[in-house]
């Protein structure tokens, strides 16, 4: 049935959110002889601050922590932490956030690192790289989501360097009650082996083993989709999301799914209005082409009903995705804040959503907004909190007395401009 949506009454769990890891956040969980190889926060000469894993210097926080500021405050170049709200790097904030803003709870990818936890993957030294990614797994498990476990879905990241002990600490994260890592949308662009080669098989069958969740967030294979050398900045920020196609892609066709038909991939902050066209191109390749391609279905399933049964999806403020709902399995369908980054719909979201959900029905209001997202990710907020307590309204009342406009930064200019064509044109 279908009712009208009030936005205080929506409860909302992202599986998108992000983390502008605090500085001192590997103190209490690297072995003491490894002291003086833990990343640092650096301050450089212009007066920024920047994460650097020994030589290797970590992602830039700039548009990746803007919550709260207008847009003509978005900075690109990398900036210094107090010239961000607090939430970004306190948990504490973050709660109090979240809450002004309606949201209940969230799942963190990672910041510095690289999105698939790139950085930590790329020291020269692997058993060095391993006690970081287990430090890192163990500051976000422990500190960042045990501080309030009914606000936080666990994410961790892998050492994917070596396929054996990637398996090794998703049973370790299992163990912790952590059900989603980050993978990358293509790992062949980390010089890693394809998807398409049985390398990752362990990998894969421990996620089988322990009902553990892939993801594939936008930006994890370091990659940009390509267009002209010298395009200006709107082209790249335009397709920002066109990387989930390509792994959309991968993934149709990929023959890992016959021997690991349990497996589960999600498909992170690419938006979802575009998978229906694709979904259909995918049915009339295989109708056209397969006499000569030899495609064995996984199973028997077509591509459609692969995607349908194994691969999550998510968006933002996708109104056309929202439109196409009825094309894909709502059952898999999520919401996402990506909270702190610049496409956040924080703190509005609950009045973004409640106008996208008129005349869906209120079981698909409730999927999309956090059902979905408990149930795949086995996490029960309501086991700690009672569900009246974890809608909107209830929890804006919890924080009446935050200020979500960040009144910290310096408004963009062309420096800003300048640090995007750096990174896009290289």
């Amino acid at each position: 049935m279908t009712s009208p949506v009030l936005p205080e009454e929506l409860t909302l769990v992202s599986v998108d959110d992000h983390i502008c890891e605090p500085a001192d956040m590997f103190d209490a969980h690297v072995p003491d002889r490894y002291r003086d190889l833990v990343p640092r926060v650096v301050d450089e000469v212009d007066g920024s601050q920047q994460w650097y894993y020994g030589e290797i210097r970590g992602r830039n926080l700039g548009l990746n922590a803007v919550a709260g500021k207008s847009p003509e405050y978005f900075n690109v170049d990398p900036l210094r932490y107090e010239h961000m709200r607090p939430g970004c790097y306190d948990v504490h904030e973050r709660v109090r956030d979240m809450s002004a803003g309606g949201q209940l709870a969230g799942l963190n990818f990672p910041n510095w690192t690289g999105f698939s936890g790139q950085v930590l993957n790329q020291g020269p030294d692997r058993d060095v790289n391993l006690v970081m990614i287990k430090a890192y797994n163990d500051w976000h498990v422990d500190e960042w989501c045990g501080a309030y476990p009914e606000r936080f879905i666990p994410c961790g990241i892998l050492p994917l360097f070596d396929v054996h002990e990637a398996a090794r600490e998703v049973h370790r994260l299992a163990a912790k009650g952590c059900h989603a890592v980050s993978f990358s949308e293509n790992p062949a662009g980390l010089g890693m082996p394809s998807i398409h080669t049985d390398e990752w098989d362990p990998l894969f069958a421990a996620c089988c083993e322990t009902a553990t969740v892939l993801c594939c967030h936008v930006g994890s294979s370091s990659k940009r989709a390509s267009t002209s050398p010298d395009a200006p900045a709107p082209v790249p920020m335009n397709l920002s999301s066109v990387m989930a196609i390509y792994t959309l892609g991968d993934l149709l066709w990929a023959s890992f799914w016959h021997r690991f038909p349990q497996l589960r991939f999600a498909l992170t902050e690419g938006d979802i209005g575009w998978i229906p066209y694709f979904l259909w191109r995918a049915e009339h390749t295989l109708d056209r082409h397969n006499g000569w391609m030899r495609h064995e279905r996984p199973q028997g399933l077509s591509p459609t009903e692969l995607f349908r049964e194994r691969i999550l999806c998510c968006f933002i403020t996708d109104r056309i995705g929202v439109k196409l709902l009825d094309e894909l399995n709502v059952d898999n369908v999520c919401w996402e804040s990506d909270y702190p980054h610049s496409d956040s719909s924080w703190p509005n979201a609950p009045e973004r959503c409640a106008e996208l959900f008129v005349g869906l029905d209120e079981k698909v209001v409730a999927g999309v907004t956090h059902r979905n997202a408990m149930r795949h990710y086995q996490f029960d907020p309501f086991a700690r909190r009672p569900p009246e307590r974890c809608t909107a309204g209830a929890l804006r009342a919890e924080a009446p007395d935050v200020d979500p406009v960040t009144r910290v930064g310096r408004p963009a200019d062309d420096r800003d401009l300048a640090t995007w064509q750096r990174l896009t044109r290289r």
